[in-house]
């Protein structure tokens, strides 16, 4: 029997036997609806009237037929002549036989529709084929995750250069050298000055001295100021050059250094040996 899904409108082909007399609930392997199919209808002869029955005519008796005697065949001898027996003749050969009529070539079996059994179901060759999925592109994807990478580290660098790196972070971090133990550096945290100039730039100013106490004269090294910010993180240093390379026993010299465009969020300086 033919069946058609209400939904889709797509037949199928399916043994009268899958559906059975009561019929049973189907489900379209195209659009997956289900509905119940019923079973199909059996023809039957119509049952004669009483009166057509009575009326039906009745056939004659068959008449007694003579059995016909059946008659004998003799197999013919060849006739003889003086020369002897003439030659048998050659039977005939027998005609060919007609070939045989080519079969049609019955059509492709039509899928039956899924019954809804756990034994799945066949797909029909009218059912839509998946679409069809394109080959990745794996230069693509190593320029995408070159370009997000990139972005990242550059964050990570603003991020760094603007609040500065946190404590947990694994680097070497800015720190002051011993000096010679003659040379004493004097920066009073009243002499270090900071404030906003007109122009709205930041200022940082600081004053002190270098004295050698020792006998014997030094070699002045160089001068590293660091500022920090609330958390104590290093927002902001540079390199000062004293104004001597070296000082006598007793010798005091002043170190006045200025510097504009500090970050906002510097709060104090520290000051101290550059290490080498």
């Amino acid at each position: 029997m033919i069946i058609s899904c209400p939904a889709c409108a797509t037949r199928y082909v399916v043994p009268d036997s899958a559906i059975g007399p009561d019929g049973r609930t189907v489900r379209c392997a195209k659009c997956r609806h289900s509905w119940f199919q019923d079973g199909p209808t059996l023809e039957t002869a119509p049952e004669p009237s009483p009166a057509n029955r009575d009326k039906a005519p009745t056939a004659p008796a068959p008449e007694a037929q003579r059995e016909e005697p059946r008659p004998r065949f003799v197999t013919p001898k060849p006739p003889t002549t003086e020369a002897g027996p003439q030659e048998r003749p050659q039977p005939a050969a027998a005609p060919r036989p007609a070939p045989a009529p080519e079969r049609p070539v019955p059509p492709p079996p039509v899928e039956p529709a899924y019954s809804g059994a756990d034994d799945g179901y066949a797909s029909s060759r009218f059912d839509s084929a998946p679409p069809f999925r394109g080959r990745r592109n794996v230069l693509k994807l190593w320029t995408w995750a070159a370009a997000i990478f990139a972005m990242l580290a550059a964050g990570t660098v603003i991020a760094a250069s603007y609040w500065g790196l946190p404590d947990w972070v694994p680097v070497s971090r800015s720190s002051f050298a011993l000096g010679p133990s003659d040379l004493q550096l004097d920066f009073p945290a009243e002499q270090q000055e900071r404030r906003q100039l007109p122009n709205g730039t930041e200022f940082f100013g600081a004053s002190g001295t270098i004295t050698n106490t020792g006998s014997e004269t030094r070699n002045v090294p160089p001068i590293l100021i660091q500022l920090r910010d609330e958390q104590n993180r290093i927002v902001y240093s540079w390199e000062v050059i004293p104004p001597k390379n070296t000082l006598a026993p007793g010798e005091t010299i002043s170190v006045n250094e200025a510097v504009t465009d500090i970050p906002r969020r510097a709060r104090y300086a520290e000051i101290g040996w550059k290490p080498s």
